[in-house]
C-alpha cells in the first residue's frame, strides 16, 4: 500500500456541483438586476472559492457594494439549494468505499464554504470520509497548504503517506505547496489539455483508474 490517506477535492472531483452553483449564481445575479451566466461560463469561474466565483460572475467593473450583495444573496440561496441537482460522479462512491476497505483513510479539502462541504459529504457519502475541511475565516483556502496540513495533523499522517486527488490547477498548486503528489481527474471542471498545461503529471479519466495508482 503506497498511501495511508487519500485527500479529495470536492467540486469537479467527487461531486458534480456545477448545476447548483450555476443556479445560485444566476439567482443572485438576477435578483440584483445583473445578466445571468451560462453553465460553461460558471464552469470556468469555479475553483478559487465562492468570493472569486462571484467576482468573476458579476460584470467587469461592478462596484464592491453590489458585489458584496450578490455574494450575500448567493450564499443564502446556495445554503438552502446546494443539493438540488448535485450528484456524485459515476463510480466515485464505489472507489472511495474500496479505498477504505483497503485500510486507507479518506478526507475532503475544498474551497467550498465549510458548512456546505460537511453537509454535502454527509448527504452523499455518509461516513466515508474521516475529515472534511472547507473555506472559513479560520484557515487559508487552497492553493495555500493550510487545509491539507490541518487534515494531516488531525489524522496523524505524514505528507509522504498522503495523496491528493483533484480536477483543477488550484489543486495542482495546492499539492505542490503541501508537498503531496497529485492525481488529476479529467471528468471535472477542467479538461485534459488545460490540466497538462498547468503542470499535471498523472491523469485519470475514470474513478476506477485511481485504484491502480494507490
Amino acid at each position: 500500500m503506497k498511501y495511508k490517506l487519500i485527500i479529495f477535492d470536492m467540486d469537479g472531483t467527487i461531486l458534480n456541483t456545477l448545476p447548483d452553483l450555476s443556479a445560485s449564481l444566476n439567482h443572485a445575479l438576477k435578483k440584483n438586476g445583473l445578466p445571468e451566466r451560462s453553465l460553461s461560463e460558471v464552469r470556468s469561474f469555479v475553483g478559487n472559492g465562492i468570493r472569486k466565483l462571484i467576482e468573476r460572475g458579476v460584470p467587469e467593473g461592478t462596484n464592491k457594494e453590489l458585489t458584496d450583495k450578490v455574494y450575500s444573496d448567493f450564499s443564502e440561496h446556495y445554503e438552502q439549494n446546494c443539493a438540488n441537482a448535485t450528484a456524485p460522479y459515476d463510480g466515485i462512491t464505489e472507489v472511495i468505499t474500496e479505498i477504505r476497505n483497503r485500510g486507507m483513510k479518506t478526507a475532503v479539502v475544498s474551497n467550498k464554504i465549510d458548512s456546505a462541504v460537511k453537509q454535502l459529504a454527509e448527504e452523499y457519502f455518509g461516513s466515508l470520509f474521516d475529515m472534511c475541511v472547507g473555506e472559513s475565516d479560520k484557515i487559508k483556502k487552497k492553493p495555500a497548504p493550510d487545509e491539507v496540513e490541518a487534515v494531516l495533523r488531525e489524522l496523524n499522517i505524514k505528507k509522504e503517506e498522503a495523496l491528493f486527488v483533484g480536477d483543477s490547477e488550484v489543486d495542482i498548486e495546492t499539492s505542490k505547496n503541501a508537498g503531496l503528489p497529485i492525481i488529476s481527474v479529467t471528468w471535472g471542471f477542467k479538461d485534459r489539455e488545460f490540466l497538462l498545461s498547468n503542470g499535471a503529471k498523472t491523469l485519470i479519466d475514470k474513478p476506477q483508474e485511481l485504484l491502480k495508482e494507490i
